[in-house]
């Protein structure tokens, strides 16, 4: 009897082992569903269902923040260029690759206000400083005279260091802007403690694409010392050597205020070489000084007084008009009455066209004076050439132009019309015949 109590109870009781065994496993099943992600339940139950939770919906998906763009910050540094300016340095390679800038997360790469890869373009040789000026006093003189012509581009001081060197007198400062770089470049001339300053771009200055490099405006009562290339360029010929530079700006001053003015002095002695340019301010006094001035008595020379390029104006009742003489200097030596009657002679020469350093370098000396040859050939016969270059710190006579002996005078008119007024070296041609004698005595001056 007991064994088949046993047996029944086994037999009766499989049914509640079974529902038993299959409630853990449905237990187990739902623990293992809810520890899986989103994308599990979606792989096994598919449509975006579990479907192990049939009917329940998916979680939205969580939203990254968004990380704040660079891409329209630009780089501390250079925040007064355009893109297309500071791609262009980059191309250029002005600015190095990985020079400041933005940089991944957010930050920026460590590079001072200023920016040392513009550095060139902010800073100005300042050339014949007075004898004993300081850093600091220099400073000071250019901010003061910067904000009063209201040259700055930004509140403050717009110069923010000098450098001096007493032994060659000459001085570099640094702008804290290349617009405001630029602008400084008005002061060429300015007076300081009696000193008329030289203002240039350093040799190692490179210009910035899309950026200007002269000054856009003239400070009044600064005379710059550079005249630039333009049909206002006056030449002012057969000056006493004894006259300085003041006296002759007075002199050109009493037609009116002066823009620019040069008197070209021997770079050996100093002393004056009897020519000069300038331009005036006022366009319309050009030609009432020209007239005033040409063949007025100055000691035992008379003044001869022109314009200094080919296409200048000389019509003052049609301003528009442009002259066809071709552009010819009487320089104090050279043969005044041919260039006055028209005469040629067979030696022609040529001004204005390259400086003491081009003729110091071997190569460049040698490319000079090939490719005048080679020009000048094309107008007749070329005999002889001559080009006076410095020796040793000494500069001989004549340093500075270039003397071509022809066949015959008429090719040496012949190319005095065609070369003068063309530029060599991005400078303006300027021919003058001169005397034969003199020149194959190599007499030059």
């Amino acid at each position: 009897m007991l064994t088949l109590y046993f047996s029944l109870k086994f037999l009766g009781g499989g049914s509640d082992r079974s529902r038993d065994r299959d409630q853990r496993r449905d237990r187990r099943r739902r623990s293992r569903s809810r520890s899986r992600s989103p994308r599990d339940r979606r792989s096994y139950g598919g449509g975006g269902r579990d479907r192990y939770n049939r009917g329940r919906s998916p979680s939205p998906p969580r939203r990254r923040k968004k990380r704040e763009s660079l891409w329209d910050r630009p780089p501390i540094g250079y925040e007064h260029m355009t893109p297309a300016q500071y791609k262009a340095m980059r191309a250029a390679g002005q600015i190095p690759v990985n020079a400041g800038g933005p940089v991944p997360g957010g930050t920026v790469s460590s590079l001072p206000q200023g920016s040392q890869m513009t550095r060139q373009a902010r800073r100005l040789y300042v050339g014949n400083i007075p004898f004993g000026i300081t850093e600091s006093l220099m400073i000071e003189f250019f901010n003061a005279r910067m904000q009063e012509a209201k040259l700055n581009t930004a509140p403050g001081n717009p110069v923010i260091a000098a450098q001096i060197n007493l032994e060659q007198n000459f001085a570099f400062i640094e702008l804290r802007s290349v617009e405001e770089t630029t602008q400084a470049m008005a002061f060429d001339g300015i007076i300081l403690e009696g000193q008329s300053l030289k203002i240039r771009r350093p040799k190692d200055y490179q210009p910035i694409p899309g950026m200007s490099e002269t000054a856009t405006i003239h400070v009044p009562g600064v005379v710059s010392t550079v005249v630039p290339d333009s049909p206002h360029k006056i030449f002012i010929g057969g000056l006493p050597n004894y006259l300085n530079e003041d006296q002759v700006k007075e002199l050109l001053s009493s037609f009116g205020e002066l823009k620019a003015f040069n008197l070209v002095k021997d770079s050996a002695t100093g002393l004056s070489k009897g020519y000069a340019f300038c331009e005036y301010v006022d366009m319309n006094i050009t030609d009432v000084a020209i007239t005033g001035l040409n063949g007025m008595q100055l000691g035992e020379k008379k003044l001869i007084v022109q314009r200094a390029s080919v296409g200048a104006k000389t019509n003052m009742n049609n301003p528009d008009a442009m002259s066809m003489i071709p552009a010819q200097m009487q320089i104090p030596g050279l043969d005044l009455s041919a260039s006055l009657h028209n005469t040629a002679t067979e030696v022609l020469c040529l001004m204005n066209m390259v400086e003491i350093e081009e003729l110091m370098d071997d190569e460049e000396y040698e490319e000079i004076h090939e490719d005048v040859r080679t020009e000048c050939s094309k107008y007749g016969k070329v005999m002889s050439l001559e080009i006076p270059r410095p020796v040793e710190d000494f500069q001989p006579p004549g340093c500075g132009k270039i003397y071509v002996e022809f066949a015959s005078p008429e090719e040496s008119k012949s190319a005095a019309q065609a070369l003068a007024g063309r530029k060599f070296a991005n400078r303006v041609v300027v021919t003058s015949f001169y005397q034969p004698d003199m020149y194959r005595r190599k007499e030059f001056l």
